[in-house]
């Protein structure tokens, strides 16, 4: 059995991730950036059996990654919670099969440097590429990393926590595909597309029934990051499997209040291990209204859509909800009708949705399509595992 010794060191003026052949030791260095406590660390894990599967989630901040990541934790089993005894200002959510990353972590400007040098966060400028590429490299590999925290209290660089392999690794912040070699290390990608009506909506909603902000700074605010959203962020979603698109609903007239949403699901065509999801009967054109017998919903009601598209010059399959649910429990109704949704049981999608009803856009498409997204991947990391158990058996009879 392969045995891996993982160093770290605050001597070194750049990124490294050496290997030697003839050895089965990999270090791996990087560089601090900022002065920190002195710490070392020196210690002997065993390599993973199998890789690590990574899934990369991109999104704008408060455009629901946070409650994406728990409904996908809470398919594959146990809440995810912070590092146990580590520091308390971690980004980090380990549950029993997943490990969740933030990348605000490889900022290489704390909030003063940025504000120093006229960048934001967004900014490839104010984030270290190099070191996020080798890291999750190493971790799909098998091997621990030390990884830096960036304390969102502070604004300050702190001191790195270690990270062993995980079965599943989910990467989530602002750039997973915005570098080439990471994209590449992504077994399946997500990026959730919130229009920037609905984003405006609820960043009212939010900052000034709980924070107290005036109505001029949050125009302000959105606008000032508008630039550099629409030229580093948004162009990620080019390259993502599946996207969750969040509209204003079209079945209300002018509406601008962002309550009631259409969403879409738009999932790209000759992916690995990702079958589509589909409404009725695959690759037709499908309009339905749910009867009203069966699922209670108010004003404005509900509208499904289903169809072929193209999407940044890819071919993908839409599934669109227009409207929200009253009654959960009836969603039974409407999954009955969904093809293709990887579930292990009938009535499995709106098991998930009831167990987080409290959940925000659970009475809606979003929480729909994130808990559907989330029993694909589950069945894509159970296609992956069990393909490479079989490859070595292939391997050997040939």
């Amino acid at each position: 059995m392969a045995v891996s010794t993982i160093y770290s060191t605050q001597a070194l003026n750049s990124t490294h991730f050496l290997t030697s052949s003839s050895s089965s030791k990999q270090v791996f260095f990087y560089r601090r950036h900022q002065p920190q406590t002195n710490r070392s660390f020196n210690t002997t894990i065993t390599c993973a059996a199998q890789q690590t599967v990574v899934i990369g989630l991109a999104a704008d901040s408060g455009c629901g990654k946070s409650t994406f990541m728990r409904r996908l934790t809470s398919v594959f089993g146990g809440a995810a919670e912070p590092p146990k005894g580590g520091n308390p200002d971690s980004n980090t959510l380990i549950s029993d099969m997943t490990t969740v990353i933030c990348l605000d972590d490889y900022h290489s400007l704390d909030r003063t440097g940025r504000k120093e040098k006229g960048v934001t966060a967004l900014d490839p400028r104010a984030n270290d590429f190099d070191l996020m590429y080798e890291q999750v490299k190493a971790l799909k590999s098998g091997i621990a990393v030390e990884k830096p925290i960036y304390n969102h209290v502070t604004g300050l660089l702190d001191a790195p926590e270690l990270i062993q392999p995980p079965k599943i690794l989910v990467i989530e912040g602002l750039h997973p595909m915005f570098d080439e070699r990471v994209r590449d290390l992504l077994d399946f990608s997500i990026y959730l597309d919130i229009s920037n009506e609905v984003k405006f909506a609820w960043k009212i909603q939010r900052d000034m029934a709980e924070r107290g902000h005036s109505l001029e700074s949050i125009k302000a605010s959105i606008e000032a990051r508008k630039p550099d959203f629409d030229a580093f962020i948004d162009p990620q979603k080019q390259y993502a499997d599946a996207v969750i698109e969040v509209l204003p609903t079209q079945l209300i007239p002018d509406d601008n209040e962002g309550k009631v949403l259409r969403v879409r699901l738009i999932m790209k065509e000759g992916v690995q291990y990702f079958s589509p999801v589909y409404l009725f009967d695959e690759g037709s054109t499908i309009s339905w209204i749910p009867c009203g017998r069966k699922l209670t919903c108010s004003y404005p009601g509900i509208k499904f859509n289903y169809s072929p598209d193209s999407y940044f010059d890819h071919e993908v399959s839409v599934v669109e909800m227009d409207g929200q649910f009253d009654r959960l429990d009836e969603l039974i109704y409407v999954e009955s009708h969904l093809s293709n949704l990887s579930t292990k049981f009938y009535g499995e999608v709106t098991q998930q949705m009831l167990k987080h009803a409290d959940f925000p856009g659970s009475n809606n498409g979003t929480g729909l399509f994130q808990t559907i997204v989330g029993l694909k991947i589950r069945d894509l990391y159970e296609q992956l595992i069990a393909n490479k158990a079989t490859a070595p058996a292939e391997t050997a009879k040939a």
